[in-house]
């Protein structure tokens, strides 16, 4: 599940009587506070000579009292001014004013994940994750790139004394690359050289060193270490973490550049296994399949067996349905959603209209002129030519413009590269309905924007009507506190699961767009083999990213319980899951723009906080997944490939174990299908628990209305106590 900047630097001009005088201002008006105003720089009218007298000229329009504080010249054009909320409306309806900020006090302290989710104080949330240094991490994927800071080993105690796990020797990578951090590193080809011949050498290390970047990142978002001072080109600049700081990784390199073969899946998750981790992440999939033809089903299964969580993503297929895999009930499948971070790149046009897209570009910026804009698909002789792709675009049509791609069917920063190649100036990337309102940043090679469908429509619609055309892009560098969040992003696949669609996929969503980690030292931000920029961290999106984040919460709670089960610690986080904003409306899907369903989030979005104190889990064991197994009219031979045994018989049942205080829970349970109630009851409707570890079962039938075949019901099933919610996600399909 693989998806493939530069910090907003502002110079500032002021004079002592500028700040003087905006400090009387602030003396005297209260209600003032400092707005940062972004200006389209290509805007100025004919009547200015300086930009500095046009940026005067608009504030004095909505007050006679504020006073720039600083203009900003370079990469961001604009100023800033202490104005009352009435006079920054009044302002951002001015001609030539893109957008008027509030200001907001910054720290660097994050990468923003572990703050969005509320463990920028994890000690305290989990008082005994300092001993979930014994935690080990297992992460199957591209490999390794050991010498970044997020492997360091500062302050580790000694290798759990019951790891077996080994540093393989490659032509390299020697065994010296791991640490007390990084205790494993591991590679698997034979199963992809069988199939695809020998490893080219000149292209990827035949080694565990990671040449793609991908597991460097996944592994370092599951558990790298504090590092200080990290970013992207300048682009979220902070302290970078890891969900689980003090847990041990072991890297298991089981992708290359043709693939990830099931073979080398196996294998490696036999090992890890072996070696002893506690948590395994896969932030890879391919089809469905029956859950025993499935390797990553079948080797889960036995990991489950041995007490090993298992998480997997669950695919960047959205947003249609059933788009999913990794859908195995013993498998937590985390879907992706947003945070409250973005980075702002705004387009604007000759014809005075400006849209918000996204960049992580860094680097030389566009002329303060206006600058020609051309449509690709008029900018070439290829029935694809909107796409941008290879040789499509005619340089005599392009050179020095902007050039307006349409996204789809290749990379989407290739698309820059093909431009900057045929002599563009840089590039407007304009989603289609397939993506929708979804902005996803790319650190593209020469000045680009990404844009939603809507903007896209009319910024090409400008381009093909108007044959002098022009725009502007306008790097506005990082903004956190971007609401609502999280939303669920668009390529995040959804349910049902096609495998068993009883079973309710995915479990969880968690972050998983525009996600800052360690990166390999081989290929640049881009991932493109064209592009020469190196950089420590980098910003990517996908389920990849939201897997390593479940991941790591898990080993936060293995540590904090360690007699918790794999399905226990699924348990909860899906029953502690958020499905609402704190103002009582539901988590928006991007897709759509509507409330999501279960079917895009599961249960919910991930809450650490509530996480480690969930008042009850549902525990499951091996034996209860061969009674789903039986349920499945899987033969002797199908659960044997499973579960290394045969069965008869099947029954089912939800038992839920009390992990925190005495006490008595009551259960309330609705559902409807398309505005029909369906009637749920709940046998018996409390259940009382006299101490911890007590188990209680529970029973729920359904009577349902009759409805067209592929009808999907909603709802959810709360049990409640004094101190505790205890939620499920509600999901049935008529047949």
């Amino acid at each position: 599940m693989w998806r493939h900047g530069e910090r907003c630097v502002i110079f500032a001009v002021a004079t002592a009587a500028l700040l003087a005088a905006a400090a009387a201002t602030a003396a005297g008006r209260d209600d003032r506070q400092t707005y940062i105003v972004h200006m389209s720089h290509s805007g100025m009218p004919n009547d200015f000579v300086e930009h500095g007298e046009w940026y005067a000229a608009s504030l004095q329009a909505v007050s006679e009292a504020a006073t720039v504080l600083y203009t900003y010249d370079t990469l961001v054009h604009g100023y800033s001014a202490r104005l009352t909320r009435a006079e920054a409306e009044a302002l951002e309806s001015q001609p030539g004013v893109l957008i008027v900020n509030p200001e907001v006090r910054y720290e660097l302290h994050t990468t923003r994940t572990p703050e969005f989710l509320g463990l920028d104080g994890t000690d305290a949330l989990f008082p005994q994750s300092g001993a979930g240094s014994d935690v080990i991490i297992g992460v199957l994927d591209t490999g390794v790139w050991p010498e970044r800071p997020s492997y360091d080993d500062t302050g580790f105690g000694p290798v759990p004394a019951g790891w077996k796990g080994e540093c393989e020797k490659g032509n390299d990578f020697s065994a010296s690359a791991c640490n007390k951090k990084l205790i494993g590193a591991r590679f698997f080809l034979t199963g992809y050289e069988a199939a695809k011949g020998p490893v080219d050498t000149s292209k990827e290390s035949r080694s565990p060193r990671d040449n793609d970047g991908h597991g460097t990142h996944t592994s370092s978002t599951a558990a790298g270490a504090a590092v200080q001072g990290a970013d992207l080109l300048g682009y979220a600049a902070g302290t970078a973490k890891g969900m689980a700081p003090r847990a041990r990784v072991a890297t298991y390199k089981v992708c290359w550049v043709g693939g990830c073969f099931s073979s080398d899946i196996l294998k490696a998750m036999e090992v890890a296994v072996t070696d002893g981790v506690d948590v395994l992440s896969l932030s890879l999939g391919g089809g469905t399949a029956d859950y025993y033809r499935d390797s990553i089903a079948v080797g889960a299964f036995s990991a489950m067996e041995k007490g090993i969580f298992v998480s997997c993503s669950a695919g960047n297929a959205g947003p249609g349905a059933a788009t999913l895999s990794n859908g195995a009930p013993w498998i937590t499948t985390v879907g992706a959603g947003t945070i409250d971070r973005d980075f702002p790149a705004y387009v604007a046009l000759g014809n005075g209209k400006n849209y918000t897209g996204v960049s992580l570009y860094s680097g030389k910026p566009l002329p303060t002129t206006p600058v020609p804009l051309i449509y690709a698909g008029n900018a070439s002789n290829s029935s694809m030519g909107q796409l941008c792709m290879s040789g499509s675009l005619v340089p005599e049509k392009v050179a020095g413009k902007i050039v307006l791609c349409d996204r789809g069917t290749n990379a989407r920063v290739q698309k820059g590269f093909i431009v900057k190649d045929a002599g563009g100036a840089g590039m407007i990337l304009a989603n289609t309905a397939a993506n929708g309102e979804e902005l996803v940043a790319d650190a593209h090679i020469l000045p680009g924007s990404g844009v939603g469908e809507k903007a896209g429509n009319a910024i090409r619609d400008y381009a093909m009507s108007d044959p002098k055309a022009t725009a502007s892009i306008v790097f506005a560098g990082t903004k956190v506190g971007i609401q609502p969040s999280p939303v669920v992003a668009a390529f995040s696949s959804r349910g049902p699961n096609t495998v068993t669609p009883s079973v309710l996929k995915p479990d969880i969503i968690a972050p998983g767009v525009n996600i800052l980690a360690a990166w390999s030292g081989s290929v640049g931000p881009s991932g493109i083999a064209g592009d020469s920029r190196r950089v420590g961290f980098n910003i990517i999106s996908g389920t990849s990213m939201s897997c390593p984040h479940v991941s790591g919460l898990a080993a936060l709670l293995r540590a904090a319980h360690p007699e918790w089960s794999p399905a226990a610690i699924r348990s909860a986080m899906m029953t502690t899951a958020y499905t609402e904003y704190p103002n009582g409306n539901g988590i928006l899907d991007v897709a759509t723009g509507r409330p999501a369903t279960p079917l895009d989030v599961g249960a919910g979005h991930v809450d650490p906080g509530k996480a480690v104190d969930p008042g009850l889990v549902y525990d499951i064991a091996a034996a209860d997944y061969v009674d789903f197994l039986c349920a499945l009219n899987y033969g002797p031979m199908q659960i044997a490939t499973l579960t290394k045994r045969s069965a008869d018989g099947c029954t089912h049942t939800r038992t839920v174990t009390n992990v925190g205080q005495p006490g008595t829970y009551r259960v309330t349970a609705s559902a409807a299908a398309g505005g029909t109630p369906v009637a749920v009851s709940v046998e018996p409707s409390t259940l009382s628990f006299s101490k911890a570890g007590e188990k209680q079962s529970y029973t729920v039938s359904f009577t349902a209305p009759a409805k067209p075949s592929g009808t999907n019901g909603f709802g959810r099933l709360v049990w409640s106590s004094d101190h505790h919610v205890v939620a499920s996600p509600i999901a049935a399909t008529w047949n």
